[in-house]
Order: C-alpha cells, then structure tokens, then sequence
C-alpha cells in the first residue's frame, strides 16, 4: 500500500480529532517534563507584519490566548520606524500583561542579505525590549514549532492557524502572524525550558 502524503496524513488527523484531544500537561508529561506554569509572550518577527500573542497557562493548564496582534507599520515607514512600532508594540505587550517569559521565533535561512538583516533587525527591537525588562528569552527554529504543535515541521501557514484555533478552542481563526507567535509560545509551554 502506497505510503499517504503528508497532507494526506494531517487532514486525517484533523479530521480524527486528534488534536482537539492534545493538551498541554498530556504533551508535557509524554515529554517528561512538568506542565509550564505562567503568562507567555510569544513573537513571529517581521520588519513589515511582526506577529505578538500572550498565552495565559496559570488557571488553564490547556493554555487560554489572552490577546493577539499584528504590527503591521505604514508601507511609507522606513526602517527605524518600522523597528520602532514593533518595540513599542512588545512594550505595550509586556506593560499590559506581564509575561513571565518570551518566545521568539529564530531567523530562518534566507539567501537575500538586506532581508537576513531587516529580520534580524525586528528580531532585535522584540529582544531588546525583553531584555530591558530583564524577561528571559527563548529563541526556537521554524521546523521545531511546527513539529510541537501540528506534529509536520514543514507544515503550511493554514495548516498551523487551524491547529491554534483548535488547541487553543477559539471562535475563529487567527491570522498567520499571530497563528505563528501563539504556536511560538505553545512550543515554549510543551517542550521549552522554565
């Protein structure tokens, strides 16, 4: 019997249930660990549509989205404007909310060096702001992030905001910066150190 694709296999999951039976304290006890305990700000950056959601897992142990938002600057922004909205926005995050901790997404392997540099350059306007605030800050590869919480690293954007929407039982789905910063932060609870 010929071997199912990929996508063959996830629509099956889905379709299976599967994922609406995943939590996080199951996820983490497989794994050996103690479920996460806290308020996570995760981050998928990007010079023009930086992704921010804040899990809550202190009275949920399956995690609740407390807020999400896209930082999404003015096409006539330049490049300190841009960094400057996406600091000010993971200020106003960490002001309103209190993580205990931040997840961001690393730089992924791209052949354009003014693009590595622009993402680099959001990347360091989030961390700097945890930083300042002395939050720690855990950094995880695309692929790992996509393996927590679809179970396919090379998962598609859809693919990962149906999955948030089904894990984290919301009405409808996220857009896909913020589906990727909430996956950020669910890898970070399921399998990411304290």
């Amino acid at each position: 019997m010929p071997k199912k694709s990929a996508r063959a296999q996830w629509a099956d999951y889905i379709k299976g249930g599967a994922a609406k039976k995943a939590s996080s304290s199951a996820i983490a006890s497989r794994l050996g660990k103690t479920a996460f305990r806290g308020i996570i700000l995760g981050i998928d950056p990007s010079l023009r549509g930086t992704g921010l959601a804040v899990l809550s897992f202190e009275s949920s142990k399956e995690g609740e989205l407390l807020a999400s938002s896209t930082v999404n600057p003015p096409k006539s922004a330049d490049l300190p404007e841009c960094l400057g909205c996406i600091g000010r926005a993971v200020e106003a995050a960490i002001n309103q909310f209190k993580p205990t901790v931040v997840a961001i997404e690393e730089t992924i392997y791209v052949q354009n060096f003014r693009t590595a540099q622009k993402l680099g350059a959001a990347r360091g306007a989030a961390i700097g702001q945890a930083a300042i605030r002395g939050l720690p800050v855990h950094e995880y590869p695309p692929l790992r992030i996509k393996q927590a919480v679809v179970g396919y690293g090379r998962a598609s954007k859809h693919q990962v905001s149906r999955q948030m929407t089904t894990l984290l039982r919301l009405p409808a789905d996220l857009p896909y910066d913020e589906a990727d910063a909430a996956a950020v932060a669910l890898c970070h609870a399921w399998t990411g150190s304290e």
